[in-house]
């Protein structure tokens, strides 16, 4: 860790949990899917997996992979994001932490999935950014996958201009023993360009002792 404060805590003050959970209810009413990331998802795990949502926000995914059957828990550094989710959800696992620590929270046995959605990996603290990946790793099984969103300019982005290149963070997940599977440009799955403003990337973990390079399988 570098004692900084993350992104989102710069943006928001850490006390946008209310005023989010009202703009994607409004975006719900006006007939938009919140359901892209979860359904994305899906297509990905078996019955029963256990999924990590890190960065959860409000548990907005974490909460439709659970009606879906997947044994779901949160974690966020925002307590008001938080509970929001406690108060939505309040039968589902959600932890409060820093996801550059996971090693102190109680997760619990090894995850199928860890999904960090919603420009996580853009908004952490600066210098941050490797050692979160390694955590996220570290939770999963082999073969587990790691699921990201993030925009990749300002257009897509709360920030004037991208913290990070997709260069550098699969440097970071390869440097954690993850290795790419596929890459996206939407969570509908549609293909990545070179230039494209958003990246929904698929990395796997491998053992130690595997073959990498599989950048053309498909995720299990």
């Amino acid at each position: 860790m570098t004692g900084q404060q993350d992104r989102w805590a710069e943006l928001t003050g850490g006390q946008a949990g209310e005023e989010y959970a009202r703009r994607f209810a409004q975006l719900a009413e006006s007939g938009q899917d919140m359901h892209g990331e979860a359904t994305f998802c899906d297509a990905l795990l078996k019955p029963s997996a256990r999924v990590l949502d890190a960065g959860c926000g409000t548990g907005r995914i974490a909460i439709r992979l659970s009606q879906l059957g997947y044994r779901c828990t949160g974690v966020d550094i925002d307590s008001s994001m938080l509970a929001v989710a406690r108060r939505t959800a309040p039968e589902q696992a959600w932890l409060l932490g820093d996801l550059a620590r996971l090693e102190s929270l109680d997760l619990g046995p090894e995850y199928d999935l860890v999904l960090a959605a919603g420009n996580v990996i853009p908004l952490l603290a600066p210098g941050s950014e490797s050692s979160v990946i390694r955590q996220l790793a570290a939770v999963l099984g082999d073969g587990g996958l790691l699921v990201t969103g993030m925009g990749l300019d300002a257009a897509h982005l709360p920030l004037e201009e991208p913290p990070l290149t997709l260069t550098e963070f699969d440097q970071w997940c390869a440097d954690a023993g993850l290795a790419l599977h596929r890459r996206y440009a939407t969570w509908d799955g549609d293909p990545y360009i070179e230039g494209c403003g958003y990246a929904v990337s698929v990395h796997s973990r491998f053992s130690p002792d595997a073959v990498t390079g599989q950048t053309d399988a498909e995720p299990p």
